[in-house]
């Protein structure tokens, strides 16, 4: 087996790596936090129902599905840096051309190819950060780069509240195009991975890949993967994606729920920074539970809470915990697998979790629509944590530090 040996990995190859990466998925949380915020905006402007709001973020969800599992085949194929840039570009052009949609269709149709960029580039770009460090640490390099998430929701929340009200969505959708002028900056740049490089298996085909994550010594943790990501996902864009708008159903103006989201989203930094620092010292599993449960329990209060203080309070927490726990799934997710299938590996549990992110916005709209309380409906997001929490506990192994074959 082809291992990183720690001589390979220079700190400074490591932080520019790092740098370049995390960028590209701050762009990747900017274009998923302002379509929580348009969506908001949407509702007013085409006067749209909740089933419809539901539909938006849906679609997002199932062309993030079919980019994980088609562009993740790919990476294995043909390398991590290409389908990176191919990914970044494609969600920042689609993006942009959606600011100019004048129905809800066309706005759809734009938003799965958006989704397809975004659900490929994610699990590739984890792949490759993984790939390219250390094993003792790994974990916590990983983590980090899942943070530039919170600081593109944070720009996200800046753009929206700063932008949308004076205006317009579309001028919000436009700034999301700008990244896809750093993807000429990457392509020069970035360095793929070096188990990629060191061990090109192009003989393999793309079923044998797909088996292969299937076959017995793998079945357990793909297992474990595809019922942690369906949940994770399922909770994450059912809560997340309608969090401005539950502030508007619980009675605030939607330029007051952006400002209170934008308080919530800051208490993703923390929730980053803690489990880097766990995740080498207390391993993938604790921080996993740990976080999970602390994001059902968060998720549960702020569905019932009935004050402006318990809202900014739990839904600071819940930002918190869950972003924390999404930091250690994408550490997780690529150490399951060896070099030859870790890309498809990690791309097929992505997939299966975008169903649970397709299946999450509909539900929340369906029963906003059925005239359901919030507080039932994000108990239903409680309880699939949970089993997503049992599947780590029962069927998970700790990775902690171990060489990535």
């Amino acid at each position: 087996m082809t291992t990183i040996k720690e001589k390979e990995v220079k700190p400074l190859t490591r932080n520019k790596l790092l740098g370049i990466a995390g960028l590209g998925w701050m762009f990747d949380a900017m274009d998923v936090g302002i379509l929580s915020f348009v969506i908001a905006a949407l509702a007013i402007d085409w006067n749209l129902s909740p089933s419809q709001m539901g539909w938006i973020g849906s679609v997002n969800s199932l062309g993030m599905a079919v980019g994980a599992l088609v562009f993740g085949l790919f990476a294995d194929r043909v390398g991590r840096k290409r389908i990176f840039i191919i990914t970044l570009v494609l969600f920042s052009v689609a993006s942009g051309l959606s600011a100019f949609s004048t129905t809800l269709i066309i706005f759809l149709i734009f938003r799965f190819f958006v989704g397809m960029g975004l659900g490929g580039e994610l699990p590739v770009a984890s792949t490759l950060v993984a790939e390219s460090v250390k094993a003792n640490e790994r974990g916590r390099v990983v983590v980090l780069l899942e943070s530039f998430w919170a600081a593109g929701w944070l720009l996200a929340a800046l753009i929206s509240y700063f932008v949308i009200p004076d205006y317009g969505w579309r001028i919000a959708l436009i700034l999301t195009a700008l990244p896809a002028f750093y993807a000429v900056y990457l392509r020069l740049k970035l360095p793929d991975s070096p188990q990629f490089t060191a061990k090109r298996v192009r003989d393999r085909t793309y079923g044998q890949n797909i088996k292969a994550v299937w076959s017995k010594a793998y079945a357990k943790p793909t297992l474990m993967l595809w019922i942690l990501w369906f949940t994770v996902v399922f909770s994450y864009y059912g809560m997340f994606l309608w969090l401005p708008s539950v502030m508007v159903i619980k009675g605030f103006d939607l330029i007051t729920s952006f400002k209170y989201v934008l308080i919530m989203t800051f208490a993703q930094l923390p929730g980053y920074f803690t489990a880097a620092w766990l995740i080498e010292k207390a391993g993938r599993k604790f921080v996993l539970v740990t976080y999970l449960l602390g994001t059902a329990a968060s998720a549960y209060a702020f569905g019932n809470a009935d004050t402006t203080t318990s809202l900014i309070v739990f839904g600071a927490l819940l930002s918190f915990f869950n972003l924390g726990a999404w930091g250690a799934l994408y550490a997780y997710t690529p150490e399951q697998y060896p070099s030859v299938i870790r890309a498809t590996g990690a791309g097929m549990a992505a997939a299966i979790g975008r169903i649970g992110g397709i299946l999450g916005p509909l539900l929340v709209g369906t029963l906003v629509a059925s005239g359901y309380e919030i507080g039932w409906i994000f108990g239903i997001f409680c309880i699939a944590i949970i089993i997503g929490v049992l599947a780590v506990v029962f069927l998970g192994v700790e990775t902690k530090q171990t060489e990535l074959e």
